[in-house]
């Protein structure tokens, strides 16, 4: 049997259920869990605040493990055109069902916005199967994109961005950050963080972080954010008045909201300069509305505010090749506060809720060996 944290129903208690071995179809992988992260969503899947999940659901969208076995027939091949070995470890987009067929996929060139895309930890049913990280082992159905990690390249290292690093790239991408902008980052969580590291690596001159509590803030000075502001001791005026005073009295050229609170969307159109670029990645739920002025704060302005929701295939394999090439320069695993074990996963899920951490894994053996799933 593979045992599995399952979420019952928003605000139920987390449990852990024993999984039956899935029988494997041609093309699919068994993967063993090396870790899961405790994203931001996995706590709004607790509110309930995401509309369209099957509950019961076993949480985990963005996961690392060692491929234990396949289905029938060829091996799958990941998304290189290599075949797949069993022993070897990799991560996979959580997007399961991309057509490929509709308008979004062929025209519009959106996959995220695909109407018969289907997410791993999110809308996917623990009824119909072990398809969440926070499991002993994943089974990944077959046309699941597979990214093994370089050799040398440690799975934490990968997972201490998690969810925040692919989110961020797409975010950063669409910033379009020129050589010497100043980058404002809204939020100081994991893909404010990722963000701000990203920025650099886009040839930022300068980045703000603003954000809290003190536990990322000092994440984001050792980082390499120039300018810190925190939320908890200085007023939205405050905040302002220091951004343009280490930009010429403009505003950021380029600003990325990763809070997921509605208040720092006017705030952040606020902070960026007249025709700077403003990207919103932060609200990925429903957690309400926010009131701006259209003329001052957009019109008058020529702002240019672009939204971004979900990533691809394309934003995770880039994702393990800068952490990979980078990781030298920035000790990704720093980041990662606390692993916790099946059993103790809802208390990862309050200290995230809670910011006490930076970022908290799932790791099902703490020891490293899970056990061999019985063909029960």
């Amino acid at each position: 049997m593979i045992n599995a944290v399952v979420m019952p129903n928003p605000g139920a208690p987390l449990e852990t259920r024993a999984f039956d071995r899935p029988a494997l179809e041609p093309g699919a992988i068994l993967l063993r869990t090396l870790g899961s992260e405790v994203c931001g969503t996995d706590g709004h899947l607790w509110k309930g605040q995401l509309a369209g999940v099957p509950y019961p659901i076993i949480p985990g969208h963005v996961s690392v493990g060692e491929i234990a076995a396949f289905g029938p027939g060829e091996p799958p091949r990941d998304v290189d055109g290599a075949p797949l070995r069993v022993g070897q470890t990799v991560t996979f987009l959580d997007v399961y069902g991309t057509c490929g067929r509709c308008w979004y996929c062929t025209v519009g060139k959106a996959s995220t916005r695909c109407p018969y895309r289907k997410v791993y930890g999110v809308t996917m049913s623990a009824d119909d199967g072990l398809y969440g990280g926070w499991a002993e082992y994943i089974h990944l159905r077959p046309g699941v994109h597979v990214v093994p990690l370089p050799d040398g390249f440690a799975w934490r290292a990968f997972l201490a961005g998690g969810c925040g690093m692919p989110t961020a790239l797409h975010a950063v991408s669409l910033g379009e950050i020129a050589f010497g902008d100043t980058v404002l980052v809204q939020g100081a969580g994991p893909v404010g963080l990722c963000a701000a590291v990203l920025a650099q690596l886009r040839g930022a001159g300068q980045v703000i972080v603003v954000g809290g509590p003190d536990v990322r803030l000092a994440a984001a000075r050792r980082f390499g954010a120039d300018l810190v502001l925190d939320i908890a001791t200085l007023a939205e005026s405050e905040r302002l008045q220091a951004v343009r005073e280490v930009t010429g009295g403009r505003g950021a050229d380029v600003t990325i909201e990763a809070t997921g609170v509605p208040s720092a969307v006017p705030e952040g159109m606020r902070l960026t300069r007249d025709a700077g670029r403003y990207v919103v990645v932060g609200q990925y739920t429903d957690a309400g509305t926010a009131t701006f002025n259209p003329h001052l704060d957009l019109n008058k302005k020529h702002l240019d505010v672009r939204g971004c929701w979900g990533s691809d295939a394309g934003h995770v394999y880039r994702s393990v090749r800068v952490m990979a090439r980078y990781a030298a320069q920035f000790p990704w695993t720093e980041l990662i506060s606390r692993e916790y074990g099946l059993d103790e996963a809802q208390r990862a899920l309050a200290d995230v809720a809670a910011q006490r951490v930076v970022k908290a894994l799932i790791v099902p053996a703490r020891d490293g060996t899970a056990p061999a799933p019985s063909a029960a």
